[in-house]
């Protein structure tokens, strides 16, 4: 069974519970999905439930069904580490041994905040790892005094420079970024993304993070299954994040996006009219909103509102069409501290011509898909993971 059209959509860190080494990463007991359906008393997904997601855990007020309306598995990752690229790397083929550093606990050493400064002429407050808005308002008066830069880091590996856009032009913190990309490539600072945060407001409360936002990744560290259908001239279209996860290597055409809802608006634009490849959609806001902020009622409303954008995606796609919904990691808003959860993930995997859909056994590579992809497409895949097209009938 062939398909012209492949969508795949990435809920970022919508974990459904213990990975197979959740213990090696102090991670047992993790269940995203799971620990919000028990906060939120159940939740109402039908599209989901009718897919067959309830059969991938015991998931309260999402039943199993003895006739799932797609393929369900559940993945392990087989890389070291629970971060964005690792996990959307691995999808495409390649396996990271080795994790990206992160400064969680410490912020950014001392010389490489001394080189930052100097490189771009301005001084840095923060330095710690904070989320994108709390920092604002401890800081965003006193840029609007200074000029000072606010920086600031996570759970993830990642540099983040919040700049007022009325303070410092977007060009400035775009090259800034770049200079720390630059400086960030030493292997004792080498973090996996560097993150323009640009906002706007003048008082404490009121600062607004604009859609001007821009990372600047790591490249993949080999070609991955988007360079294949690249280079078979098929179309890769990246929507949200996926361009700069992959520093566009293997994207033909790149669709920003300001929020979940915005995403899955412009996925279903994009089911109505025609294309012949890949559309590779990540869905931010479950881990940048309601993940790493602790928000298990935001993020189980924000479950229940893709519900309904998935029924509305799987009502525009044709039959001709494939769609995999899955998600990079898991990051339980129940869970200690505020980092990523290593979790497995779900995989659903839907078509209209689909008669035999059923629950498959697990995976232990997130590889899968983009093996599968390429196989459907018959073009070269060298990643780890294997295809399992033939099962899909």
């Amino acid at each position: 069974m062939k398909f012209n059209r492949i969508f795949l959509i990435v809920c970022d860190s919508m974990g459904i519970g213990n990975a197979k080494d959740a213990k090696k990463y102090n991670d047992f007991g993790a269940n995203t999905v799971g620990h919000i359906c028990s906060i939120c008393d159940g939740l109402n997904i039908p599209t989901l439930q009718n897919l067959g997601f309830g059969n991938l855990g015991d998931f309260k007020g999402v039943a199993k069904t003895q006739n799932p309306q797609a393929y369900i598995l559940k993945l392990n990752e087989a890389s070291n580490g629970k971060d964005t690229m690792t996990g959307h790397w691995e999808m495409m083929g390649l396996k990271t041994e080795k994790p990206f550093i992160t400064f969680t606990d410490t912020g950014f050493p001392k010389e490489f905040i001394d080189l930052f400064e100097k490189k771009t002429g301005r001084k840095c407050v923060g330095n710690i790892a904070c989320s994108g808005t709390k920092i604002l308002d401890m800081y965003g008066e006193h840029q609007i005094k200074t000029g000072d830069w606010i920086v600031y880091t996570s759970a993830d590996s990642v540099f983040q420079i919040a700049a007022n856009e009325d303070i410092i032009p977007l060009e400035e913190l775009y090259h800034a970024c770049q200079i720390a990309r630059e400086i960030a490539m030493d292997d004792k600072w080498k973090v996996g993304r560097v993150i323009a945060r640009p906002y706007i407001g003048t008082k404490e409360g009121h600062f607004t993070r604009t859609s001007n936002r821009h990372d600047y990744a790591l490249a993949p560290f080999s070609k991955t299954a988007l360079d294949s259908l690249k280079d078979a001239g098929l179309d890769v279209i990246g929507v949200g994040k996926i361009p700069d996860i992959f520093v566009d290597q293997g994207i033909t055409r790149k669709i920003k996006t300001v929020s979940n809802e915005d995403g899955m608006n412009k996925t279903i634009e994009l089911a109505s009219g025609n294309f012949n490849g890949l559309a590779f959609i990540n869905l931010v806001d479950f881990d940048a909103v309601y993940g790493h902020r602790r928000n298990a009622a935001g993020y189980g409303k924000a479950i229940e509102e893709f519900d309904v954008q998935l029924g509305e995606l799987i009502n525009e796609l044709k039959n001709d069409d494939l769609l995999m919904v899955t998600a990079d990691h898991g990051n339980d808003p129940t869970y200690r501290g505020t980092d990523h959860t290593r979790e497995q993930v779900p995989l659903i995997i839907y078509s209209k011509q689909f008669n035999e859909m059923k629950v498959l056994n697990d995976s232990n590579s997130f590889g899968i898909i983009g093996s599968t992809i390429c196989d459907n497409f018959n073009v070269k895949y060298n990643g780890i993971g294997s295809s399992i097209l033939e099962l899909l009938k």
